[in-house]
């Protein structure tokens, strides 16, 4: 009599448990098969960074004389890199007024006196020393189209010069864009003449500063 009854329980049992394992894994089975799609970020910062390489000092040549009037100067460029996307701006200044001065006495030569950068031209009666600029990144129609600082001391004919302002930043290029990895050259020519009266003799320095500022 036994038998009989714990036939049927072990056999009902068996059907329960695999009922129950199928049913399990008919409802758990999808959780494990399903794609489940999800994102992540990556960030990178690259830091704005803006450098400037002066040029070298500069001597003006010929000497100013009795004789010869004019004087003219270059050296190398001013350098600048950066990447700011929205590019640079040069600046220079000097570190006094008037610009060039006699270390040794208070003599001066006036600074080129014009409201806007100009042609050359030295009024009669007046000494006076001034600067030009001259790049991919500068004005043209502020400071004309002249390749080169002239020759033979004298003054380009197609560059516009201008006097410095003292510690007066006057900006002299301008880009929109990060430079090349090999940077924006621009050149200061500088410039110096008497007319109609004798420069006392003597050395005359000017110290200018040039600055480059991410736009």
């Amino acid at each position: 009599m036994r038998k009989n009854i714990i036939v049927p329980l072990t056999i009902g049992a068996l059907i329960f448990v695999g009922l129950l394992i199928f049913g399990g894994y008919a409802i758990i089975e999808p959780l494990e098969t399903e794609a489940i799609a999800t994102t992540t970020t990556v960030t990178l910062n690259v830091t704005e960074e803006v450098s400037i390489t002066p040029p070298a000092a500069i001597t003006m040549s010929p000497n100013i004389t009795a004789s010869q009037n004019s004087s003219i100067g270059t050296g190398d460029s001013w350098n600048v890199k950066t990447n700011s996307q929205l590019g640079y701006t040069l600046t220079l200044k000097d570190d006094g007024t008037p610009a060039l001065q006699d270390t040794t006495t208070t003599e001066s030569f006036a600074d080129y006196a014009t409201s806007s950068p100009t042609t050359w031209s030295v009024p009669s009666g007046q000494y006076q020393f001034g600067f030009s600029v001259l790049g991919n990144d500068v004005v043209t129609t502020t400071w004309g189209t002249g390749s080169d600082c002239g020759s033979g001391g004298t003054p380009s004919a197609t560059l516009k010069y201008s006097g410095f302002k003292g510690t007066t930043e006057i900006t002299v290029a301008t880009s929109s864009s990060e430079t090349s990895t090999s940077g924006a050259t621009t050149t200061m020519c500088v410039a110096a003449e008497q007319n109609g009266i004798y420069a006392p003799d003597g050395t005359y320095i000017t110290t200018i500063t040039g600055t480059a500022t991410a736009n």
